[in-house]
């Protein structure tokens, strides 16, 4: 009994490493409009056309590697909150997908707004069901304002974004809520401490923001 125990135990660590090292983006052979990004777990799909500033949808949450399925538990779904909490599984591989990166950079993982800092004063934003992701694969962001017992959606935006020598800048191909901002970059001051992810600067209305964003 004591063998099939550690028997079990070793192919389950097998499992769950396998799915950690799944990670990058991914664009669809099936759609080139549509992008994947894998990162902690974590699955987001996104349709969009940048050069018509057009957001056609996005989905996501956590999920598991099932042979050449992904099945994922869907925390959001800009086309229907219906879905939320329900699974969903995808045919997941080369002969469907097209590697564009491979998820490696200092600020790469699925990331959680856990904090503001006003002046001197730090506010902690605790995990609740409503909550603000941003996931980084190697060269691709992407933050989605969700709730995950509602299925209230927010709001979207993402593209492809740098991080040299302290100073972070996103180039936006999309944003659900104001096409106006597709084309446009922002720049920000950013380092990772203590683990975690200190973000300032101005937003893209032009506010002064100082964001504290923990691994999911």
């Amino acid at each position: 009994m004591k063998t099939i125990y550690l028997i079990a135990t070793f192919l389950f660590s097998l499992s769950v490493q396998a799915q950690q090292n799944l990670k990058g983006a991914y664009q669809s052979k099936a759609d080139n409009e549509v992008i994947i990004c894998l990162i902690d777990g974590y699955f987001v799909e996104t349709k969009f056309n940048s050069n018509n500033k057009v957001f056609n949808y996005t989905w996501g949450g956590p999920f598991v590697k099932e042979g050449n399925k992904l099945v994922i538990t869907i925390h959001f779904d800009s086309r229907d909150k219906a879905a939320v909490g329900k699974t969903k599984e995808i045919v997941f591989g080369e002969k469907h997908q097209t590697l564009i990166d491979k998820g490696e950079n200092l600020l790469a993982g699925n990331w959680r707004i856990s904090g503001r800092k006003v002046g001197d004063q730090i506010t902690e934003n605790p995990l609740r069901a409503r909550r603000t992701y941003k996931l980084l694969t190697g060269t691709r962001f992407q933050w989605m304002a969700i709730n995950i017992e509602t299925g209230e959606f927010s709001g979207t935006g993402g593209g492809t974004y740098q991080f040299i020598n302290g100073k972070y800048t996103e180039y936006i191909e999309f944003f659900s809520r104001d096409s106006s901002r597709v084309g446009a970059s922002l720049s920000f001051t950013g380092k990772v401490e203590n683990g975690q992810w200190h973000h300032s600067g101005l937003s893209s209305k032009g506010d002064p923001i100082y964001e504290i964003w923990t691994k999911n």
